[in-house]
């Protein structure tokens, strides 16, 4: 679960990925505007088997700790299976990913139980502004919606749609809108969002977008990206990499697997090969670039030699983050009707995966001590002490600050998996 708010008329419970975030922000200022008081909105992720598991325990959850309440449940699995969480007792709503972003579907005259559309019919994807993020100093945008690609172990496209674009001048209003109100960086989400501009006039690729919005925004401080498709970086992008400061060196690449045949497989559209030379490339244009990864660990017909070829992308690819997954059968897909690695073996690789990226993260925090970098400060711990992020998004702890600052700090060590640093100079940019 990557978020939830206690304190508001509406709880939402948020699983899965950034643009679920994005979106639960998105139903909080329409559950406000509707006056919803007494409510749970329950934001699913149908990613794997376990995290529609760990919705349904939530919402039973819900349900116990508040008996008196309207459950309202919505997301990629209650998109996919509307029926199957209207069945459960504790549901009073579902709600489809389209119409979870409609103010009309949170307004009292609007109560079928059950409002969910078909998802492939959308063609557009409407532009939701916000008002601002509990967490001021970074938030997520929308710039892309569904996936035209069909994996053989995702059922995301059935929960999203196909791809659709959100327009240059609609990201550039949410973009200023948000800068305006004090946030310094901003996120760029969506499924799949290295397809930017394939269905818009002129079909602009996500690095043209990006350009523009830099040049078109010129008081943002910090811009990252969500997952990127390893296949799809476009000329602009990788000149932005290379030369666009504002543009944090830390990229999330979605690579799932480093054997040709698992990828094959998998109907991925890049090779180990492929992988491997374009993480070579970013570095040489940007050495100060670290790499994240998607894993998958146990995919279907995965023999250990397979697996291996996954295990040494990490070393290959120079990889800092992971995300490992031991892999989930989702019915309905492909892969699912694969011959299927056994369960003990698929928890053992991921096991082995994630020790893997913990030596790899341990070598890159140790690396920086002595360095420079630039901090920006997001909140105060509970020790006093101030936590941000570095362009690399390591974490970095400081005995002062000030909240939604950019600082120049150097770096003394380690606290854990935390970075330690001093200042250097006076802050780059005052808190907003």
């Amino acid at each position: 679960m990557t978020g939830q708010s206690k304190h508001d008329a509406a709880r939402i419970l948020t699983f899965g990925c950034r643009l679920n975030a994005y979106e639960s922000e998105v139903m909080r200022g329409h559950a406000e505007t509707a006056g919803l008081s007494d409510t749970v909105i329950v934001n699913t992720c149908a990613v794997t088997g376990e995290a529609e598991r760990q919705a349904r325990q939530a919402i039973r959850k819900a349900r116990r700790e508040n008996p008196a309440a309207q459950i309202i449940v919505t997301g990629c699995a209650a998109q996919i299976d509307p029926q199957g969480f209207a069945g459960m007792a504790e549901v009073d709503r579902v709600l489809g990913n389209e119409e979870k972003l409609k103010l009309e579907s949170f307004l009292p005259e609007s109560s079928a139980p059950v409002l969910v559309n078909d998802i492939m019919a959308v063609t557009e994807t409407a532009p939701q502004l916000i008002d601002g993020f509990a967490e001021r100093t970074r938030a997520f945008v929308q710039v892309q919606q569904g996936c035209d690609h069909r994996c053989t172990f995702c059922i995301i496209p059935y929960g999203r749609g196909n791809s659709r674009s959100v327009p240059l001048g609609e990201v550039v209003r949410q973009v200023r809108n948000l800068v305006e109100r004090g946030v310094a960086e901003v996120v760029l989400t969506g499924v799949d969002i290295t397809s930017y501009g394939g269905d818009l006039p002129g079909r602009p690729a996500l690095g043209q977008m990006l350009r523009r919005l830099l040049a078109q925004v010129p008081d943002l401080k910090r811009l990252r990206l969500s997952s990127l498709d390893a296949i799809e970086l476009d000329p602009d992008l990788r000149r932005l990499i290379a030369e666009e400061e504002r543009l944090m060196p830390h990229l999330h690449l979605s690579l799932q697997a480093g054997d040709d045949m698992i990828l094959k497989r998998m109907k991925r559209r890049h090779s180990r090969s492929e992988a491997v030379a374009l993480c070579r490339e970013l570095r040489e244009l940007r050495p100060d670039i670290v790499f994240g990864a998607d894993l998958i660990a146990g995919f279907p017909t995965e023999t250990e030699a397979m697996f291996e070829n996954s295990l040494a992308l990490v070393e290959d690819c120079g990889l800092t983050y992971l995300h490992v997954f031991p892999y989930s059968a989702r019915k309905g897909t492909p892969a699912a009707k694969m011959p299927q690695v056994p369960m003990v073996a698929r928890k053992d690789r991921a096991a082995r995966l994630r020790a893997a990226g913990a030596a790899a993260l341990d070598r890159f925090l140790d690396s920086r001590t002595g360095r420079p970098a630039a901090v920006l400060i997001e909140k105060q711990e509970d020790d006093g002490r101030f936590l941000g992020r570095s362009e690399t998004f390591a974490p970095v702890l400081l005995q002062h600050g000030e909240i939604g600052a950019v600082v120049r700090v150097r770096i003394t060590g380690r606290d854990g998996a935390r970075l330690t640093a001093e200042p250097l100079h006076q802050q780059l940019s005052p808190a907003a």
